[in-house]
């Protein structure tokens, strides 16, 4: 069992799949802070002043603090953004396969074997 398990994290996808995964939280700490400093201070200021963090229901002892899921929204819609951005100019420098020629067309095997059967028909008479 530890055999199948050392191949099994020896594999390549599951080593790549673990650097997407640290790579991608790195990236979400970036793009975190350029939503939260840099974004979401402008949006506020466009709307006159807003802090989305703020903003809050209470009900009861409860507070429902719907500015931090509206800025959650926002991160999202951008790391989406800049994922798409980065897929389609990835796919965009893949280099494209001419596709290969066709094999010639020929004569099928029935037609190859009643051509040897008719060749030996021939050769006996």
């Amino acid at each position: 069992m530890v055999k199948e398990f050392k191949a099994f994290i020896a594999k390549g996808n599951v080593l790549d799949l673990a650097v997407a995964v640290i790579i991608g939280g790195a990236f979400g700490a970036i793009v975190t802070s350029l939503v939260n400093d840099i974004i979401m201070p402008l949006i506020g200021v466009i709307l006159g002043g807003t802090d989305f963090t703020t903003l809050a229901i209470t009900v009861g002892d409860a507070s429902i603090t719907y500015g931090n899921f509206i800025q959650a929204i926002i991160n999202f819609l951008i790391i989406a953004f800049v994922i798409f951005m980065i897929v389609r100019s990835a796919n965009g420098m893949k280099k494209k396969e001419e596709p290969k020629p066709a094999a010639p067309k020929g004569p099928s095997a029935e037609d190859l074997l009643a051509e040897i059967r008719d060749l030996l028909k021939s050769q006996n008479s």
